[in-house]
C-alpha cells in the first residue's frame, strides 16, 4: 500500500514544531547512554492502526501493529511463495502435517509458546481467533479471505486442527490469517463488544513485543517480551509516532527523532544526501497503477461500451502511450513499466510478457482503419461529425496518477484523441468508479505475495463475490477459467503456469494501459544494523534489528531499567 499523496512541492516544516515528539522520544530512554541496551526504534507512519486486534485490522499500519503483538501460527518467508507450504515458517505452529483425506490439517502448537500474562498458548486460542473471525457481529474483514476453511477443531492442548472445504493452492495463506487469541479473556467478551472491549485498549498478546502505553493517534508504544519462545528481540523498545502530514514524518527522520520512514517520495530520497545519518534501502514495490478500459457504456451498463469494446480502439490507446517517458518523468528510476495486471515481486510474474508498444504509427493506422479520419482545426479526430472525446476517471488525492492523467493527456492529443479529465475526492471517485459512470480510469491495486486477489481484480463480476474491483467490467472466460484452474490446483508450477495464461490473456485483450510500479525506497537510521529488507512486510523482521557497535547511540538507546 502506498504512502498518501501529498504536494511533492511542500516546504519542509520548521523543526520547531517536532519538540513535543522530541520529550516522548527521550522519554523513552530510560537511564544513562551509555548503559548497554538493543536501542528504541521510532516509526514515524502517516496514519495509526485502527485496531490492536488481528482479526478487526484493515490498514497496513493495523496489520503491522498486530503482528508486533500476536505470532501467527505460521508466517509467509522470504521466499514469497505462497503456494503449499516451503514458503511457510514456524511460529506459534511448530509443525503440521495433513491428515489422510487431505483436507484437515493439523497444527501443532510450540510447548514453549506463551501469552504476555504468562499463560501457554494451548489450541483452543486457535478455534477463539477463528471464532472472532467468523462471527458477523465483529465484521471482521479476514472472513473474506478464508472462505475455504470450514472449522477449525481442538484434537488435543496442543493441537488445533483447520479443516477445509476442499484442497487449494494456498492453504497455508488461510492457515496464516487465523490468528490465535487467548481463549481465556477473549471467550467471556460477549457478542459484538470485542471492539470496544477492555481487552481490544490492552491486548494480551503473543508476539516478541507486548503494549506498553497507547495515545490513539499520537504514539503506540511496545516493549521486547524478554522470554519469549523465539528468543529476545533486537530492539528494547518500539513506538509509533503519528505524523499525518508526511513532510512533518520525513522531517523527524531527518532530524533523528524518528528511525524509519517506510516509503519516501522521489524528492525524499534526494534530499536525503544532506541526512547521512539515514540508509535508504531500495525494494520492489507491491502496488501498481493502469488506465482501466471500460467495456460497458458509462450511461447504460447493460450495454456495450460504443468505443472500448472495440478491440482495435483499446489496442490503439495503448500504443498511444509513451509508458517509458511517463516513469521517467514521474519518478526518475524509482518506478518501472507495468508489464501486466501483477508486479515484478510476485511468484507469478512473468517477466517475458509484454504490453503493446508505444507506436504512434500503429496507433493511427488503427484509428483510421476505425472510421475516425477527419480532424478539426485543434486536430481532433471525428466521425459522423462526433469528436473522439473520452472522458477519463482520476483521484484528486494522488499526485502521481493526476500528473500522469495530463501527460497521457497530452500523448493521446497527439494521435487525435481528446481525453477530458474528471479528479474526484476519495468517497465521490470511489463512487464513481464503482457505477461505471467513465470511459477510463486511473487505477491503483496494492498487491500481496498471495494471489486469490485476483478474483477481486481481474475476474468477471459473476459469481458474486468476485470482480469487486474489476472496474472495466472486463470479462473473460479464458481469463476466468485459468485463474480458478491456478488457484486450485496443488502443484505450484501448475499453479503458476494457469495464473500466467490469465496474465497473458488479459494483456492480450488489451484491457488496460499498463502505467507503472514503483519502487519502494525507506530510510532507516545507520546506527541500526538490518537483515534483508522484506518489502511485503518489513516490520518482520524487526526483531533481528541489532544496534552497530560502532556507531553513536542516541540517548533513547538505553536499557529500560522496567521494560
Amino acid at each position: 500500500m502506498s504512502l498518501p499523496s501529498r504536494d511533492l512541492d511542500a516546504p519542509m516544516p520548521r523543526l520547531a514544531r517536532l519538540r513535543p515528539t522530541l520529550l516522548l522520544l527521550l522519554a523513552l530512554g530510560c537511564g544513562p547512554s551509555d548503559r548497554a541496551g538493543g536501542g528504541t526504534v521510532i516509526i514515524a507512519s502517516p496514519a495509526d492502526t485502527e485496531t490492536l486486534i488481528p482479526a478487526l485490522r484493515t490498514t497496513v499500519t493495523g496489520r503491522m501493529v498486530t503482528e508486533l503483538l500476536f505470532d501467527q501460527l505460521i508466517e509467509l518467508g522470504p521466499t514469497l511463495n505462497p503456494f503449499g507450504d516451503a514458503g511457510f515458517e514456524p511460529r506459534l505452529a511448530a509443525r503440521w502435517s495433513w491428515d489422510s483425506d487431505s483436507l484437515a490439517l493439523a497444527m501443532t502448537l510450540d510447548d514453549d509458546a506463551r501469552w504476555h500474562d504468562g499463560r501457554p498458548v494451548v489450541a483452543a486460542d486457535v478455534v477463539t481467533g477463528y471464532r472472532v473471525i467468523m462471527d458477523p457481529t465483529n465484521g471482521s474483514p479476514i472472513r473474506s479471505e478464508i472462505t475455504d476453511l470450514d472449522s477449525v477443531t481442538v484434537r488435543d492442548e496442543r493441537t488445533a486442527v483447520l479443516h477445509f472445504k476442499s484442497r487449494t493452492a494456498e492453504p497455508f495463506v488461510t492457515a496464516a490469517a487465523v490468528v490465535p487469541l487467548p481463549s481465556h479473556l477473549i471467550d467471556t467478551i460477549p457478542a459484538g463488544a470485542l471492539a470496544t472491549s477492555a481487552f481490544a485498549q490492552q491486548p494480551v498478546g503473543s508476539g516478541r513485543y507486548r503494549l506498553v502505553a497507547r495515545e490513539p493517534k499520537a504514539r503506540t508504544e511496545f516493549a521486547a517480551v524478554t522470554d519469549h519462545y523465539r528468543g529476545r528481540p533486537g530492539p528494547d523498545r518500539l513506538a509509533l509516532v503519528v505524523a499525518p502530514d508526511p513532510a512533518t514524518g520525513i522531517a523527524k527522520l531527518w532530524a533523528e527523532e524518528a528511525d524509519v520512514w517506510d516509503n519516501l517520495p522521489p524528492t525524499e530520497v534526494a534530499a536525503a544526501a544532506a541526512h547521512p545519518q539515514v540508509r535508504l534501502i531500495q525494494a520492489a514495490g507491491w502496488d501498481y497503477t493502469f488506465i482501466a478500459f471500460n467495456y460497458r457504456d458509462p450511461s447504460d451498463t447493460a450495454r456495450a461500451h460504443p468505443l472500448l469494446a472495440d478491440h482495435a480502439m483499446r489496442a490503439a490507446l495503448s500504443h498511444a502511450v509513451d509508458r517509458e517517458q511517463l516513469v521517467r518523468a514521474l519518478f526518475d528510476t524509482l518506478a518501472r513499466p507495468l508489464l501486466g495486471p501483477f508486479v515484478r515481486a510476485q511468484f507469478t510474474a512473468d517477466t517475458t510478457l509484454a504490453p503493446p508498444a508505444f507506436d504512434t504509427t500503429a496507433a493511427n493506422r488503427l484509428l483510421d482503419s476505425l472510421g475516425w479520419t477527419a480532424r478539426d482545426r485543434a486536430g481532433i479526430r471525428r466521425r459522423g461529425g462526433r469528436p473522439l472525446r473520452l472522458r477519463a476517471l482520476v483521484p484528486a488525492p494522488s499526485a502521481n496518477r493526476v500528473r500522469a492523467s495530463v501527460l497521457v493527456q497530452e500523448q493521446l492529443r497527439r494521435v487525435g484523441v481528446d481525453l477530458v479529465i474528471e479528479k474526484l475526492e476519495g468517497q465521490a471517485f470511489g463512487a464513481a468508479r464503482d457505477a461505471g459512470t467513465f470511459d477510463l480510469v486511473f487505477h491503483g491495486v496494492g498487491t500481496t505475495p498471495s494471489v486469490r486477489g485476483l478474483r477481486t481484480t481481474w475476474a468477471s463480476r459473476t459469481p458474486a463475490g468476485n470482480g469487486r474491483l474489476n472496474a472495466g467490467n472486463f470479462r473473460d472466460t479464458t481469463v476466468d477459467a485459468s485463474l480458478e484452474a491456478g488457484l486450485t490446483a496443488l502443484d505450484p508450477e501448475r499453479t503458476r503456469t494457469q495464473i500466467r495464461t490469465a496474465y497473458r490473456r488479459v494483456i492480450d485483450d488489451a484491457a488496460a494501459i499498463w502505467l507503472y510500479e514503483p519502487v519502494q525506497v525507506a530510510g532507516v537510521h545507520r546506527r541500526f544494523v538490518t537483515p534483508a529488507w522484506r518489502s511485503d512486510a518489513w516490520w518482520r523482521t524487526i526483531g533481528e534489528w541489532r544496534l552497530d557497535p560502532a556507531a553513536t547511540r542516541l540517548a533513547r538507546d538505553a536499557r529500560p531499567t522496567a521494560p
